[in-house]
């Protein structure tokens, strides 16, 4: 199987970034054969970084805040550039996915320090901004 067969089977399966795909195909040929062969799948269309962050960012809509979103692209290698607008998208709706993911898991307000904090740090660890946190923890859940 040449190099490109082997790209086009990743591409065909889900979007990837560029550096993931050079990544998966560094095995199996040279540097610049790789380079090439990603340029020329990105002038085909057939590799692109914004689209790889628009997947990634509607896969982890509503269970993930923008912050998760953020570190997610920037550990697949995709560009601050690229992935600003779809960041810029996800904090919009961070507030409204918070309050779901929390309702979901949680649906009663804390009782006590110790619950808020169990339930601050879920929701952090799900990568929602802090600011995004205490509103949905704070009193003013119902809005």
């Amino acid at each position: 199987m040449n190099l490109r067969e082997r790209a086009m089977n990743l591409l065909a399966r889900r979007e990837h970034s560029r550096a993931e795909l050079a990544r998966k195909l560094a095995d199996h040929g040279e540097e610049e054969e790789i380079a090439a062969l990603l340029d020329r799948l990105e002038q085909e269309n057939l590799l692109s970084n914004a689209r790889y962050a628009e997947s990634l960012a509607h896969a982890r809509s509503g269970r993930h805040g923008s912050v998760r979103l953020k570190a997610d692209l920037r550990a697949k290698g995709v560009p601050d550039s690229v992935s600003a607008a779809v960041i810029a998208a996800a904090r919009e709706s961070d507030l409204v996915a918070a309050r779901a993911v929390w309702l979901k898991k949680f649906g009663l307000a804390p009782a006590d320090a110790q619950e808020r904090a169990r339930q601050q740090r879920f929701l952090l660890g799900r990568g929602f901004p802090g600011e995004v946190v205490r509103r949905v923890l704070g009193s003013d859940v119902d809005e």
